[in-house]
């Protein structure tokens, strides 16, 4: 008498590991669980009030300042390419910008305590590379960085009074 096996059997021995039934099944658990979740979250007095940027007009301000930043170095990488190398401290300074605007912008987007310690570094960071940028008023990349560090900078101003 030969084994019979089952179509689950034999799927695990093709390599499969399972078959449709066990993975319609998980599947199905899965969509309850999450169900479950949205449900929970949905229901009557859950506070979402925190689930949203506290500082919505700086972190806008922050993401902008990071995608000029982006868009300068970038330009100012063609320069270098080009042998241009007058944009170096303008590319240095960005470069420092974009890493605590990343943080900071990290830091809004979680209502994070830290928020107002760290907005100190981040208006030091900004003024100086709008100061920097600013050298370079002839680029675009540049003047547009320079004005949104500059509107990072009244962001903040306007967050700390």
């Amino acid at each position: 008498m030969q084994d019979q096996k089952t179509p689950s059997e034999e799927g695990k021995e093709a390599g499969f590991g399972m078959s449709r039934r066990e993975l319609l099944l998980g599947l199905g658990a899965a969509a309850t669980a999450t169900y479950a979740g949205t449900a929970v979250s949905a229901m009557p007095g859950h506070d979402h009030s925190k689930h949203s940027a506290q500082n919505p007009d700086l972190l806008d301000a922050m993401n902008t300042c990071l995608d000029k930043g982006q868009r300068c170095i970038a330009h100012c990488l063609v320069s270098f390419k080009e042998g241009d190398l007058k944009l170096a401290d303008c590319a240095s300074k960005v470069h420092e910008m974009q890493a605590v605007c990343a943080a900071y912008s990290y830091l809004l987007a979680a209502n994070s305590t830290y928020v107002k310690d760290y907005a100190a570094i981040c208006n030091r960071v900004c003024r100086d590379c709008a100061k920097e940028c600013r050298k370079h008023d002839e680029h675009i990349e540049c003047r547009e960085c320079a004005k949104a560090c500059e509107a990072v900078v009244e962001a903040i101003a306007l967050m700390m009074s």
